[in-house]
């Protein structure tokens, strides 16, 4: 199936999914080590960051500051799409929620405050039905 890039189709279609667990954000000054399951790596010049379990996290003994729910939009979003995470992050902002968006190939994955996560996703179902 081909990606999609209507904007109007990827909010109407997104189809929220709240993903199980708690995650944190850590970073380490070198790559990630062996048998590690970050969900998430970003490589900056400071060190790897790394979205892992907060289970993963605590057993490793690894700092984080920022416990998250990891929600996915379900549509198979075109990297090229305009204008998805802007409607999204816009749309939990007017509700006071914080949002970090990481863009797989397939999908967008949100990441916010896990005492926020049913507010999101209440959130943007609301979106998703006002674009229908």
């Amino acid at each position: 199936m081909a990606a999609e890039r209507d904007l109007a189709t990827l909010l109407r279609g997104m189809s929220p999914q709240l993903n199980p667990g708690r995650y944190v954000y850590c970073t380490l000054p070198a790559r990630v080590p062996a048998g590690m399951r970050p969900v998430v790596t970003v490589a900056e010049p400071e060190g790897v960051t790394m979205v892992i379990a907060q289970e993963e996290a605590d057993a490793l003994g690894l700092r984080y500051e920022y416990v998250a729910a990891w929600i996915t939009l379900r549509i198979h979003s075109a990297l090229e799409a305009v204008g998805l995470t802007a409607a999204v992050s816009g749309r939990l902002a007017e509700e006071g929620i914080s949002c970090n968006v990481v863009a797989g190939f397939h999908h967008d994955h949100l990441f916010v405050a896990a005492d926020d996560a049913d507010r999101a996703v209440r959130a943007l179902e609301d979106l998703a039905a006002g674009s229908a």
